[in-house]
C-alpha cells in the first residue's frame, strides 16, 4: 500500500522556517506603529507614529493572530486547544492574510495619491516583514508529514519542531462550552458591525482579504470545526446566542444607514432560507422564486393602507402578514401542481418563465393592458409604516441610552419572521418529511419505489418555499415604502432577484441552516459597500462563482454529506488509496434503500 506524504513547498529546514517566519511576522506588526504616508489625505491616517489606524489595524491584527498561532505549535499549555487540525497549514494562511493586506494598503496608497514617494518607511517595513513571514511559512512542513516524522506527539521546542494534531482534547465542561459559544458569536457580531461600519471603500477591501485569509486560516488549524462541533452539541444554546447578537446589532449604530443594510440582509436571508426548503432540501431548480416574494409584498401593498392602492382596505399587520403568506402559499400550489411532475432543466425553464410572467403580468395590471390593480409599473408607492400595538415604526424611540431609529425598528421586527422562518426551517428539516425530502433529492425513483409519494411531497416543499418568501415580501414592502416589477427579476444588479437568491444558498452551502445567511450577507454586502463596481458587477459575480465551484462546490458552509460528495477523491488520495484497484465496498443497507424507506415510514 502506498501511503501518502506532504512535503514542504520550499526546501527550508524547519527550524530556520519557523524562526524566518516569526521574525518577519513581528517585523510586520512593528511597522504598524510607524508612519505608512506623510499626508492625511489617504483615508484612515496613517500618518500617525506609534498610533496605528485604518487598514494598519488589520495588519496589526492579522500578525498577532499569526503570532498565537505560531506559538501554538510551541506546545504551550492551553494554545494547542485552537489548533486541534495543525497549525504550519495555518501559519501559511495567516500570513498570506498579513501580506494580502498590506500589499493592498500600500498599493492603494500609491494609486491614490499618485506614486510610490508618498510610501513612508513604516509602510516598507511592514510590506518586507510580511513578504519575508510568508515566504518562510511555506517552507514549513506540512502537518501531515510531521505526524509521520514524531508519531509520538511530543513537540521539541529546542529545534522549533511543531507536534502533529494532537489527540482527541480533554472534553471541557458544558459552561466552559456555553461561554465559548456565546464568545464567538459576541466576536462575530464585533466584526460584521466592523465591516459594514466602514466609512471607505478602501477599508472594506482590506477587510474582506484579511478576514478571508483569516477565516481560512482558522478553518486550516481546525478551530472552526472545534467551534463547529460545540454548536452542533448545544444546538438551541447557539441559536439563542445567534438571536442575541443579532438583536444587540441595532445598539451598536448610531445612525440608521447601516441599520437599513442589515435589515434588508434579514429579508434577503430569510427568503434564501425558504429557497433553501425547495433547492437544498428537496433538490427542485427553482429558477423564479423570487416571485413568491413579490406575491408576498404586492398583497401586503394593497391590504395595508397604501394610497395608490385600488383596493383601498387596511389590514393590521398580522393580518397582512398571513394574507401575503396565505396568498404566496396558493400561488405555490398553483404553479407546483402541474409542473412538479418535470424534473431537473425542464422544471428550471418552466419556473424561470413563471418569474417572468409574474413581472409581465404585474406591469400590465395598470388599467390599460389589464384590470387597474398593480398600477404598472409606476408600483404601489405610499405604503405606510407599521403601527403595531401603539408602537410607530417609523418614528425614532429612546430605550435608555439607546435610539433605536426606522430602520432598526424594522430590523428587530424582521428579526423576528427571521426567527419563525428558523424554526419552521429547522422543524421540517429535522422531521421524517425533511428525510423524504433528502431522499428525493438523493435520488427520487430510488424513494419513489421505496413508498414515498414524492409529488406530494415536493408539492409541499414547494407550498412552503412559497409561504416563507411571502412572509418575509410582507415586510420588504413595508421597508421599501414602494414595490414595483422592476424589484423581481431573474437577474439585475441589485439583490435580491432569482440569480443571487439560488447564489446564496449555493454559495453559503445548500441543506444547512447557517448557509444562506452567509450567502445572503455576502452578496448584499459587497455590492452596497462597492458601488463604483456596479458596472461590473455581474462579470465580477460570475467569475467568483467560477472560482467557487472550483475550490469550494460545496460551499462555504456545507454539512458532511456535501463534503463527503465532492471531497471524495481526495479523501482517498490523502490516505494513500489513488493507486489501489478498485474493490466493490459491501453495501450498507442505510446506502440501499433503508435510510430512504425510514424516511417515508
Amino acid at each position: 500500500m502506498t501511503t501518502h506524504t506532504t512535503r514542504a513547498p520550499l526546501n527550508l529546514p524547519p527550524a530556520t522556517a519557523r524562526a524566518l517566519t516569526t521574525a518577519g511576522t513581528a517585523v510586520a506588526l512593528a511597522g504598524t506603529f510607524l508612519a505608512w504616508t506623510w499626508t492625511d489625505e489617504f483615508p484612515g491616517d496613517l500618518t500617525v507614529t506609534g498610533y496605528p489606524g485604518g487598514l494598519q489595524v488589520l495588519t496589526l491584527v492579522g500578525s498577532l493572530v499569526t503570532l498565537l498561532l505560531i506559538l501554538s505549535g510551541y506546545g504551550i499549555r492551553g494554545l494547542r486547544w485552537l489548533t486541534p487540525g495543525g497549525t504550519n497549514t495555518s501559519v501559511r494562511y495567516a500570513a498570506l492574510a498579513v501580506l494580502a493586506t498590506t500589499g493592498y494598503a500600500v498599493g492603494a496608497i500609491t494609486v491614490d495619491l499618485g506614486g510610490v514617494v508618498n510610501l513612508e518607511p513604516g509602510a516598507w517595513v511592514s510590506l518586507t516583514g510580511a513578504l519575508v513571514a510568508t515566504l518562510a511559512a511555506f517552507g514549513l512542513p506540512a502537518d501531515q508529514a510531521l505526524a509521520d516524522e514524531h508519531p509520538s506527539g511530543l513537540a521539541v521546542l529546542g529545534n522549533s519542531l511543531t507536534a502533529p494534531a494532537p489527540a482527541r482534547a480533554r472534553e471541557l465542561p458544558a459552561w466552559a462550552e456555553i461561554l465559548i459559544i456565546a464568545t464567538s458569536f459576541g466576536v462575530a457580531l464585533y466584526l460584521f458591525s466592523f465591516i459594514i461600519d466602514t466609512e471607505y471603500t478602501e477599508l472594506f477591501i482590506g477587510s474582506l482579504l484579511s478576514f478571508g485569509f483569516g477565516f481560512t486560516a482558522l478553518h486550516r488549524a481546525g478551530l472552526i470545526g472545534r467551534l463547529t462541533a460545540l454548536t452542533v452539541k448545544h444546538r438551541n444554546v447557539t441559536l439563542t446566542a445567534a438571536l442575541v447578537a443579532a438583536f444587540c446589532f441595532p445598539f451598536t449604530q448610531s445612525t440608521g444607514e447601516y441599520t437599513l443594510i442589515g435589515t434588508n440582509i434579514l429579508i434577503f436571508a430569510a427568503v434564501a432560507l425558504g429557497l433553501n426548503v425547495v433547492v437544498g432540501l428537496a433538490g427542485l431548480l427553482d429558477l423564479g422564486y423570487v416571485a413568491f416574494l413579490g406575491v408576498g409584498a404586492y398583497t401586503s401593498a394593497l391590504v395595508s393602507g397604501a394610497s395608490a392602492s385600488a383596493i383601498g382596505i387596511h389590514f393590521p399587520f398580522w393580518a397582512a402578514a398571513l394574507t401575503g403568506a396565505g396568498v404566496s402559499l396558493i400561488f405555490g400550489v398553483f404553479i407546483g401542481a402541474p409542473t412538479l411532475r418535470l424534473r431537473g432543466d425542464y422544471l428550471a425553464i418552466v419556473t424561470l418563465g413563471f418569474g417572468e410572467i409574474f413581472r409581465v403580468t404585474v406591469n400590465n395590471l395598470n388599467g390599460n393592458s389589464g384590470p387597474d390593480l398593480t398600477n404598472g409599473s409606476q408600483g404601489i408607492p405610499s405604503i405606510p409604516d407599521l403601527d403595531i400595538f401603539g408602537f410607530a415604526f417609523g418614528e425614532s424611540h429612546d430605550i435608555g441610552p439607546f435610539s433605536l431609529s426606522r430602520s432598526a425598528n424594522y430590523f428587530l421586527l424582521m428579526l423576528l419572521v427571521t426567527a419563525v422562518v428558523v424554526l419552521v426551517f429547522r422543524r421540517s428539516g429535522d422531521s421524517r418529511i425533511g428525510r423524504a425530502w433528502v431522499a428525493i433529492r438523493e435520488d427520487e425513483t430510488a424513494a419513489t419505489a421505496m413508498g414515498i409519494n414524492a409529488f406530494r411531497l415536493k408539492l409541499l416543499a414547494f407550498a412552503l418555499g412559497a409561504t416563507l418568501a411571502g412572509l418575509a415580501g410582507t415586510v420588504q414592502a413595508h421597508v421599501n415604502y414602494t414595490v414595483t416589477p422592476e424589484q423581481y427579476q431573474f437577474a439585475g444588479a441589485v439583490p435580491p432577484n432569482s440569480a443571487f437568491l439560488l447564489a446564496a444558498v449555493i454559495l453559503g452551502g445548500m441543506g444547512t441552516l447557517s448557509g444562506p445567511f452567509v450567502g445572503a450577507a455576502l452578496l448584499y454586502l459587497i455590492p452596497a459597500k462597492l458601488q463604483f463596481m456596479q458596472d461590473y458587477q455581474l462579470l465580477l459575480f460570475g467569475i467568483a462563482l467560477i472560482l467557487l465551484m472550483r475550490f469550494r462546490p460545496e460551499g462555504l458552509i456545507a454539512d458532511r454529506r456535501k463534503q463527503l460528495e465532492f471531497h471524495e477523491s481526495d479523501a482517498d488520495d490523502a490516505n494513500g488509496l489513488t493507486n489501489q484497484p478498485d474493490v466493490p465496498e459491501p453495501r450498507q443497507p442505510e446506502d440501499t434503500g433503508a435510510g430512504i424507506a425510514k424516511a417515508g415510514a
